[in-house]
C-alpha cells in the first residue's frame, strides 16, 4: 500500500472535514438585567471614612489599624485587605477651595461586582458567582484555595487569609447581599453616608442619574461615568470631578475579560479533539503504509 503526495492531501482534508464539528458557539454575556448598583460621587466625599466604619460594623471585621477619626490614615495609599473591606484615599488634585486652600479628591475603593465578573470565571469549582441583585458572591465552602480569583481580578481586590493556616478564606466586600436579599436594605456603605456620596438603586436609574448631573454642570464633573463601560460594566459606578486616572483608578477596555479567556477556553475544548483525530488517522495510513513497504522487501528478499 503505498500512499501518494495527493493521497496524503486528500485524505487529510477530508479527515478533517469529517472530524470538525460545527462552529463553536458564541459567548454569552451572563450579567443581569439590571441590578441592583451603587453610585459614588466623588465630588461630594469628605473623606470622614464613616462607609469604612459602617461596612467594618455590617461584616463584623476586626477592628483598624488606624481609628475611624484619625486623618493620618490619608498619609499613604492603601488598598482592601482580608480585614477591610473598603478603604477611602486621599489625592491631590492641585485645586484650591473658595479659601485658597488645597482641595483634594477623597475616592472609595472595594470589589466593583463586575457585570460579566473574571473572577468568577476563573473560579473552577463555582466559588464566585454574580447574582440577579448585583452581587459577585462568594461560596466558602466550594473553594478550594486555588486564588486563581486573584490572579484575574483586573481591579486586584481579592485578599487572601494568608494567616488563617487551617480555614483560610477569600476576602472581598460582599455588596451586603444578606442586607440587601433578607432584608431589603441598602449596602451598610450606603446607608450611613452624611453627604450622599454613595447612591443606591437599580444599574440603570443610576447611570440616567450620573449622565444627568454632568450635563447639568459640566464644569463640576469629567465626562465619564466610570464603571458603565469597563471590563463590561460594574455595578459600582462613579462620576468624579478630575481624571480618574489622577486617584488611582485604571484605564480598562470595554469588553469583559471571560469574553476573551471563555472564547479560547471553548474553542480549544470543542477542536482540540480534530487534530488528534485526524493525525491519529493519518498516523494508522502511515503505519500500514510502512508495513506493506516492509512486506514487499521482505518478498523481495526470499525470491532472489
Amino acid at each position: 500500500m503505498k500512499l501518494t503526495r495527493r493521497g496524503f492531501f486528500a485524505l487529510a482534508g477530508a479527515t478533517a472535514a469529517a472530524a470538525a464539528p460545527g462552529a463553536a458557539c458564541a459567548w454569552e454575556s451572563k450579567a443581569p438585567e439590571n441590578p441592583y448598583s451603587c453610585l459614588v460621587d466623588i465630588t461630594r466625599c469628605i473623606g470622614c471614612r464613616k462607609c469604612e466604619q459602617a461596612c467594618n460594623e455590617v461584616n463584623h471585621l476586626p477592628p483598624p489599624a488606624t481609628p475611624f477619626d484619625d486623618a493620618r490614615v490619608f498619609d499613604a495609599q492603601r488598598r482592601p485587605d482580608e480585614k477591610t473591606y473598603t478603604v477611602v484615599n486621599r489625592f491631590e488634585t492641585g485645586r484650591l477651595d473658595e479659601r485658597g486652600q488645597s482641595a483634594p479628591a477623597y475616592a472609595k475603593i472595594q470589589c466593583m461586582h463586575c457585570q460579566d465578573p473574571a473572577c468568577a470565571s476563573a473560579c473552577i469549582t463555582g466559588a464566585l458567582s454574580k447574582k440577579d441583585n448585583g452581587a459577585v458572591h462568594y461560596e466558602v465552602t466550594r473553594c478550594i484555595g486555588c486564588r486563581y480569583c486573584m490572579v484575574a481580578c483586573p481591579f486586584q481586590i481579592p485578599a487572601y487569609e494568608y494567616h488563617n493556616a487551617l480555614t483560610p478564606e477569600v476576602r472581598k466586600c460582599t455588596f451586603c447581599f444578606e442586607r440587601i436579599t433578607n432584608e431589603g436594605k441598602a449596602p451598610g456603605c450606603a446607608s450611613i453616608c452624611p453627604v450622599e456620596a454613595i447612591t443606591f438603586g437599580r444599574r440603570a436609574e443610576l447611570l440616567e442619574t450620573a449622565k444627568e448631573r454632568i450635563r447639568k454642570d459640566p464644569a463640576r464633573y469629567v465626562d465619564h461615568v466610570y464603571g458603565e463601560h469597563e471590563v463590561g460594566g460594574t455595578s459600582w459606578l462613579y462620576v468624579s470631578g478630575v481624571p480618574f486616572e489622577r486617584i488611582g483608578f485604571q484605564k480598562l477596555p470595554a469588553a469583559p475579560p471571560p469574553k476573551t479567556t471563555e472564547t479560547i477556553q471553548h474553542a480549544l475544548f470543542s477542536y482540540l479533539w480534530s487534530p488528534a483525530l485526524l493525525f491519529g488517522a493519518l498516523g494508522g495510513v502511515m503505519a500500514l503504509t510502512h508495513r506493506g513497504e516492509d512486506k514487499n522487501q521482505q518478498d523481495k528478499g526470499e525470491r532472489s
